[in-house]
């Protein structure tokens, strides 16, 4: 296999791979409603769906990140492919909410050893001129699989039932796991020999379990404060023995002495933070406020990911010519425009407004994600791609997590565990208002981080 060849098939693969992830999510999405009904689930145990996932992918992608530099990328993505898909397929069994809520932990432990893996793959198969334009591509896959997602999704739950999806996730990992098997040779391991640092992975795990057991109990009483301290007294002994580690699971010093790779990182975790979240208020505001089935809800969901997917590729080549700094930052200003759309959402709000924000927030995502990864990952040396691939999804998922832990939290107040219903509808559109009021003021803070990169 020639090296223009090898590159193609290690940029389908992880085309592939990150098609499935955000299909499954964004569909699971669109079908809280239904599960939710089927089990009697409460608001805040539908929010948990989602939120154990990015909790347990915020717990293992800095480890699985190290992992792969120490034992191959190639070896971690395939075993993750494995567990990511077996547990979906078991997920389709499920008799409880309980049951899928730890199913999804499973699951979200795949998605990270697959989500760590793959920028890294890509950067080390792509020289700098091109990887822009490879990373576009790589992202525009991720929107494809958002976008097939509420569509799909709709569909199947609408017809099949909310198993269906899970009955699909099975074949569809395997698939993808063979391919892995055939086309891509190469092995990347610059790290190969070096130890692994279990005690700062302990550490770093608990500490996260103990600030979402935390916030999630904040309305239960004031001990749930005694966690969330805990848990941010552990983050700061894990920066601490990092720091003081030959071989540590996070090298400080690209925070400490890198501006560009730290500023980075941090306007990727506002982003998600304050954009996450959208999708999950949107779905249940369309089927619950609105009176939408899924089918319908996934229609119109769809117009966010199809703009994102269609301009990714060419917001990539983009940030190969022009500043990505300057890219980058400009999809953030997109992201908070709809987000500010989305603060004034009633019962009584048309259609068009949502359509408005969904092409904002398309546009910011298109404009702000190849353009960010291509910076994040230029500015490290070869032998640390697997580290700041692993922390840059580390910031993704810690995002996406602290999305759902900030609607967690509002859900708690202001609809005390109640599930979503027609005499609860007036709560729910104060929860969902707040919430994203919360998100426009974090991607503004993001939006700082973003420009802080820019030299004058």
């Amino acid at each position: 296999m020639n090296s223009n060849s090898s590159r193609h098939a290690i940029l389908f693969s992880v085309c592939v791979a990150h098609f499935l992830m955000p299909f499954m999510m964004s569909a699971v999405g669109v079908a809280l409603p239904t599960i939710g009904r089927e089990f009697s689930a409460s608001a805040i145990q539908l929010g948990m769906v989602e939120t154990t996932y990015a909790l347990s992918a915020s717990i293992f992608l800095l480890a699985m990140g190290r992992f792969g530099d120490i034992h191959g990328r190639r070896k971690i993505f395939q075993i993750g492919l494995l567990v990511f898909a077996f547990s979906g397929g078991l997920i389709s069994q499920a008799w409880s909410i309980e049951v899928i809520i730890g199913l999804r932990f499973l699951q979200g432990m795949g998605g990270a050893m697959v989500m760590a893996t793959t920028t890294a793959m890509v950067v080390s198969a792509f020289p700098p001129s091109e990887r822009g334009k490879a990373l576009g591509i790589a992202i525009a896959s991720v929107y494809a699989g958002i976008s097939c997602g509420p569509f799909i999704g709709g569909f199947l739950v609408e017809t099949l039932g909310w198993r269906s999806l899970f009955y699909m996730i099975l074949p569809l990992g395997l698939f993808v796991y063979l391919i892995t098997r055939m086309k891509i040779t190469e092995e990347w391991a610059e790290s190969k020999g070096e130890p692994f640092d279990w005690q700062g992975a302990i550490i770093y795990g608990l500490s996260i379990l103990l600030l979402v057991y935390g916030v999630s109990h904040l309305s239960q009483g004031w001990w749930a404060w005694g966690w969330l301290i805990l848990g941010n007294g552990g983050l700061l002994i894990f920066l601490r023995i990092e720091a003081s580690t030959t071989f540590p699971l996070l090298n400080i010093n690209l925070l400490r002495k890198n501006r560009v790779f730290a500023l980075s990182n941090l306007a990727a975790l506002f982003n998600y933070a304050a954009t996450f979240g959208v999708t999950f208020f949107l779905s249940l505001y369309l089927q619950y406020v609105k009176g939408m089935g899924p089918q319908q809800a996934g229609m119109i969901l769809i117009i966010q990911p199809v703009v994102q997917t269609f301009f990714s590729p060419f917001c990539g080549k983009l940030s190969d010519r022009v500043p990505a700094a300057l890219v980058a930052t400009s999809g953030m200003a997109f992201c908070a425009i709809g987000l500010a759309i989305a603060t004034r959402l009633s019962a009584e709000s048309s259609l068009t407004v949502i359509f408005l924000l969904l092409i904002f927030l398309g546009m910011g995502f298109a404009l702000f994600s190849a353009p960010n990864i291509s910076m994040i990952m230029g500015s490290v040396e070869p032998r640390y791609l697997g580290i700041a691939s692993g922390l840059n999804a580390s910031m993704r998922s810690l995002g996406m997590l602290s999305s759902m832990m900030i609607i967690t939290l509002v859900f708690s107040y202001l609809m005390h565990g109640e599930p979503v219903t027609a005499e609860t509808q007036a709560a729910f559109l104060s929860s969902m208002r707040l919430a994203l009021l919360i998100f426009c003021g974090l991607c503004i803070v993001g939006i700082g981080c973003s420009l802080g990169r820019i030299r004058r």
